[in-house]
C-alpha cells in the first residue's frame, strides 16, 4: 500500500490537478477535501496513517489552519500551495512547513512531497 498524502483544495481541477501529481510521484491520495470539515474528517478517517499533507489556505468555509493545526501537532509534515497565504505567517505558525506558492510546478511539487515524506520516516537502527 502506497503512503497516503492528504490533499486539501477547493477548486476542482486544481485539485485534480495535484490529485495527478501526487499520484505519479508515487503516493496514494486522501482526498481532495474542499472544506475545513472534510479535512478534518479525513484527519479523524487516516489516524496517523498520513505521511504528508499539502494544504491549499483559502477553502469554501474558511482558513484550513484548523485542519493544519491538527496536522502540525501530529507531526504530518504540511507542505502549503497557496496563492493567498501570508509566508511569513506560515513560517512563524508552521516552521518547519515547506510552502510551495500557487501555482508551483509539478516537480517543485514532487520534490517537496518527497523531502516532506522521508522526514516523516522513522529512522534505521544500527547496531
Amino acid at each position: 500500500m502506497a503512503d497516503t498524502v492528504l490533499l486539501v483544495e477547493d477548486e476542482l481541477l486544481i485539485a485534480l490537478d495535484l490529485q495527478a501529481t501526487i499520484e505519479d510521484a508515487g503516493f496514494a491520495v486522501e482526498g481532495p477535501c474542499m472544506t475545513v470539515v472534510e479535512a478534518n474528517e479525513a484527519i479523524d478517517r487516516c489516524a496517523g496513517a498520513l505521511v504528508a499533507a499539502l494544504l491549499d489556505v483559502r477553502l469554501a468555509d474558511g482558513n484550513v489552519f484548523p485542519a493544519a493545526d491538527r496536522l502540525y501537532a501530529d507531526g504530518v509534515p504540511i507542505i502549503f500551495h497557496s496563492g493567498h497565504a501570508d509566508t511569513s505567517d506560515l513560517r512563524l505558525r508552521y516552521p518547519t512547513a515547506t510552502i510551495c506558492p500557487k501555482p508551483s510546478a509539478p516537480a517543485s511539487l514532487t520534490a517537496a512531497l518527497r523531502n516532506s515524506a522521508a522526514r516523516d520516516e522513522p529512522m534505521s537502527a544500527t547496531g
